[in-house]
């Protein structure tokens, strides 16, 4: 099984095995991750399940949609070139992703 290491702002890990095909915000929302607000709950409608992308893990990453590049100009934390919806990144392999200051 994949793994998901959610880094918190202060540096935290919570390293999580999901299933193949699972999204990062399904995996986070599910089991309780702090950080992860994901109000529209996976239709990359409210930018409140915005994560970090670690540098590692950016190649072979989905090519962000034209939704989803519109609801990044709308998060309420810094828009960085490692910036996605974690709605919308499904999980093939080990991934890990840092968590904004804040969602809303």
């Amino acid at each position: 099984m994949p793994k998901v290491t959610f880094i918190q702002p202060d540096g935290m890990e919570t390293v999580l095995e999901t299933d193949t095909g699972t999204s990062v915000m399904r995996t986070a929302v599910s089991r309780g991750v702090p950080g992860i607000v994901a109000e529209c709950g996976g239709s990359a409608m409210c930018a409140t399940c915005h994560v970090y992308v670690e540098e590692p893990y950016l190649d072979g990453l989905p090519e962000i949609s034209d939704v989803e590049d519109e609801m990044l100009d709308c998060t309420s934390s810094e828009r960085c070139p490692n910036s996605r919806l974690s709605c919308q990144l499904k999980v093939a392999s080990d991934i890990a992703v840092r968590l904004p200051e804040t969602q809303v």
